[in-house]
């Protein structure tokens, strides 16, 4: 039996991406803890319950830019490994990656970070790259591997020798194709598209407004739908377009699944610097066709023209065009652009692949 310490700054990052893993190495009979912070309803306690495994809170600041700050992230993952005394320590997100990988290091416990996306810190130039990039160079040195979910962050680790040790690409977090399954396309007159996601600049919003007024314009058969958080200042401009009926929003929704089965396109118009979206991978896992962003971390996930359509980053019209287009296109040509999604991520993206990477490392270990 191994003891094994997983840090995040979320219970979505541990539970909702690595819940499969965990349930693994428990039915192994290893010893699972889980460190993120607690959420306002004890749900990380609750959850890791569930799970089998024990959950420890340690407080993130997940938007915070300072680094003496956040010192207290490594104070406390100290505390945790001379607590437990793990035998592994797996660990993702910015900032979980750096101070778990200091802390890993400090007491020589094997360590594997998995980058999630090169994040802001790392991904738009200026002071707060460079101390980011000093901090990963700390952070990471002495990892087992890093575990990366495309290659362009891959390549900018390696061009910025960020880390000179073993680095394994993974297909994002996979997607579990049992939960995400199959499903028909709906056969009513209406075409339905969703944007899922945090209502912020960088995930497209913008261009999917845009997009939706433009097309409501044309086509009366038609519904825009929005499932998430409001994070930047939307929530003004979406409320006047759902009292309009241009689009439908839905708020945070717990389970997106149903609105996946509803609907018959997934609209992701992001330029954000993702590891691998998993709203587009459990999106093509249920039958839907993409239109997403010719941008690290989406394009990976459509194959153009067959599985979906992908669009220049901040490109407005292009956008609508593409949406325009599938609405023409007829049901049976919709279903098997649905099909060849669903092929795609059993082929490429399974979650198995993910799980049975971390348990080779494991049981090297």
């Amino acid at each position: 039996m191994s003891r094994i310490l997983m840090l995040g700054n979320s219970k979505l990052v541990i539970f909702g991406f690595r819940g499969e893993l965990i349930e693994k190495l428990v039915s192994l009979g290893n010893e699972v803890y889980v460190s993120f912070p607690n959420g306002p309803f004890g749900e990380g306690e609750q959850v890791s319950k569930e799970y089998g495994c024990h959950f420890i809170e340690t407080e993130i600041d997940r938007r915070g830019k300072n680094p003496f700050k956040d010192l207290k992230i490594l104070k406390a993952y100290k505390k945790i490994i001379k607590k437990i005394k793990p035998d592994y320590i797996l660990s993702f997100t910015v900032k979980c990656n750096i101070y778990g990988g200091m802390a890993a290091k400090k007491y020589n416990i094997p360590f594997i970070p998995n980058i999630t996306g090169l994040g802001k810190g790392l991904y738009e130039k200026g002071l707060t790259q460079k101390i980011t990039k000093f901090l990963y160079r700390k952070g990471i040195k002495k990892s087992k591997a890093v575990f990366f979910q495309n290659e362009s962050d891959m390549q900018f680790f390696k061009d910025n020798k960020l880390f000179k040790g073993k680095c394994e690409l993974l297909p994002g977090s996979g997607v579990n194709l049992e939960k995400y399954s199959y499903t028909e396309l709906p056969k009513d007159d209406v075409v339905k598209f969703l944007f899922s996601g945090r209502l912020m600049k960088a995930k497209g919003i913008e261009e999917y407004l845009y997009a939706a007024e433009r097309i409501k314009e044309k086509y009366l058969n038609t519904e825009f739908h929005i499932c998430g958080y409001c994070e930047e200042n939307y929530k003004s401009r979406v409320d006047d377009l759902n009292l309009k009926g241009i689009v439908k929003y839905h708020g945070l929704v717990d389970d997106v699944k149903e609105y996946y089965k509803n609907c018959h396109c997934i609209v992701l118009p992001s330029f954000h610097p993702e590891g691998i979206s998993n709203v587009l991978l459990e999106a093509a896992a249920t039958g839907r066709a993409i239109i997403t962003t010719n941008h690290v971390g989406c394009k990976e996930t459509v194959n153009n023209n067959l599985t979906g359509y992908l669009m220049e980053p901040k490109n407005k019209d292009e956008l609508v065009d593409l949406i325009d287009r599938f609405i023409n296109l007829s049901f049976d040509s919709k279903v098997e652009i649905g099909k060849n999604g669903r092929l795609k991520m059993e082929k490429e993206f399974d979650r198995n692949i993910v799980v049975n990477k971390y348990l080779s490392y494991i049981s090297e270990a």
